[in-house]
């Protein structure tokens, strides 16, 4: 078990800010090369447990982050939180584990079974309980030319690729020619052919609107303390100020400081900085007694378009599950001035004026690849304001990034990326970083706004064939043991 965890120690290096991908790919062969060697369903359940608690041990120490904003109140959560979340969501490695030694005890359709498990089993984590698909296994691919494969398969057939290739490896210490010869023109033949065959955006056309991007950089201690909000507020006025003035000037998660019904005058000033360009701000509003976390349109004269808001909420963090339960024994949301935000109605495309229409997504919305694709009507763009202040300066904002990148690949559309601590940028569809401002630091930039390529696979038909296919393995592991049940004993 200690190898184990060492192991997916190891593999989680390959998520950024690491992006040491060939190293994962190395470590989950080791790991899997354990899972084959488990002789009862219980061992290779530990054996799998105890690979997924350190995996996501490292993958996600970033948890710890926002329990350090107000110590007093929630320090004490902080330890708890890193271990029972990733001792949980090792749980899904566990079970997957567990079947695939109950389905393939032996025979040929061993190591086949485990990937198609454990791929399974990251594709339920995505979903259940309102999902966590972060820090994914197919995730250590993002920063390889692998990533445009997500394009036809999205981010399960990245954890389907990982673990096969890791499969193939793992054998070949046994047989070094006849599994490490195939192994190496099949990795080799996919890193040259991934970019040559994935979607090829067109050129950014001459009379792209100009979206400027503002980052404020205001440390999450800081944003609501009253002595400094009108400085990162007045900051904000003066990049959207600058000239010339842009096309569209877009603010991060909850920058402008009042309630959206409230807010006419700082519409007004908003309005009146912007030079004549619409604006996107990021900020709260009420209806009735509930609380949306939202992101508004002001035209050119301040007046509100469309509004949207956000409908995948962070558990704990900008809502308490069980909330009656929970609130006696301490609990409460992060973000608790209100009691927590309401959810909104769901994921829509939203009128951006001269640049066109979007897709909205606030914060963490933007690593549920299933909820963009339920979109009907095909968009301009990916359009994700975030606050990633909450995660710290080390991985947490680098792995947000990066999915932000995998979104653009899986979609064929470009992402335009506003956060308020950073990282900021313009993605374009194939998943090419054009534009950043790096993490920490104050600043705007103006970019064109990058075309879209064709809708992708994976955008017109979602995952459905990587499914069927770990279910068709699993089944195939089943039918064989029924069949040796059956078979008269020599």
């Amino acid at each position: 078990m200690a190898l184990a965890a060492g192991l997916g120690a190891v593999a989680a290096l390959g998520l950024a800010p690491f992006d040491l991908w060939p190293v994962a790919i190395a470590a989950f062969a080791a790991a899997l090369w354990l899972f084959a060697r488990a002789g009862t369903m219980r061992a290779a359940a530990w054996t799998g447990w105890a690979a997924g608690t350190g995996y996501f041990l490292v993958a996600l120490h970033w948890i710890v982050e926002p329990f350090l904003i107000d110590i007093a109140r929630h320090g004490w959560m902080a330890p708890f939180a890193l271990v029972f979340l990733s001792g949980g969501l090792a749980l899904f490695w566990a079970g997957a584990c567990a079947l695939a030694q109950w389905l393939a005890p032996r025979g040929p359709l061993r190591l086949p079974a485990f990937v198609a498990a454990l791929t399974l089993a990251e594709l339920l984590r995505g979903v259940v309980f309102t999902g966590f698909p972060w820090a994914l296994i197919g995730h250590v691919l993002i920063p390889s030319p692998l990533i445009q494969i997500a394009a036809w398969t999205g981010p399960d057939g990245l954890t389907l690729l990982v673990l096969a290739l890791a499969a193939a490896l793992s054998r070949v210490p046994r047989a070094p020619v006849r599994a490490g010869v195939p192994v190496a023109l099949v990795s080799g033949g996919l890193l040259l052919t991934a970019p040559v065959l994935a979607p090829q955006p067109p050129a950014t056309p001459a009379d792209a609107p100009v979206l400027r991007l503002m980052q404020p950089n205001a440390p999450q201690g800081e944003k609501w303390d009253p002595a400094k909000i009108n400085m990162f507020f007045n900051r904000m006025l003066s990049f959207s100020a600058q000239q010339p003035p842009a096309d569209l000037a877009i603010w991060p998660e909850t920058s402008v400081p009042a309630i959206l019904e409230q807010s006419e005058g700082i519409r007004a000033a908003i309005a009146e900085r912007a030079g004549g360009a619409t604006s996107v701000i990021g900020i709260e509003r009420r209806e009735g007694w509930d609380y949306f976390n939202s992101l508004a349109v002001l035209g050119p004269d301040g007046a509100v378009g469309d509004v949207y808001d956000k409908h995948h909420l962070v558990p704990f963090g900008e809502y308490l599950p069980q909330k009656a339960l929970l609130s006696r024994l301490g609990l409460a949301p992060m973000v608790d001035r209100f009691g927590g935000f309401s959810p909104g109605v769901g994921p829509q495309v939203i009128d951006l004026g001269p640049a066109g229409r979007a897709i909205p997504l606030i914060c963490y919305e933007a690593v549920f690849p299933r909820e963009i694709r339920s979109v009907a009507t095909r968009p301009d763009l990916l359009l994700q304001i975030t606050n990633d202040a909450w995660f710290g300066t080390f991985s947490g904002p680098y792995q947000h990034f990066a999915q932000a990148r995998l979104r653009a690949v899986e979609q064929g559309l470009p992402m335009v990326r506003v956060a308020n601590t950073g990282i900021s940028g313009v993605i374009a569809a194939d998943g090419e970083v054009l534009e950043t401002l790096p993490l920490g630091e104050a600043g705007y930039l103006d970019a064109p706004r990058p075309a879209a390529a064709p809708p992708t696979l994976y955008a017109r038909i979602g995952g459905w064939p990587v499914t069927l296919l770990t279910i068709s393995v699993l089944l195939a592991a089943l039918i064989r043991q029924r069949r040796q049940l059956r078979a008269p004993a020599h």
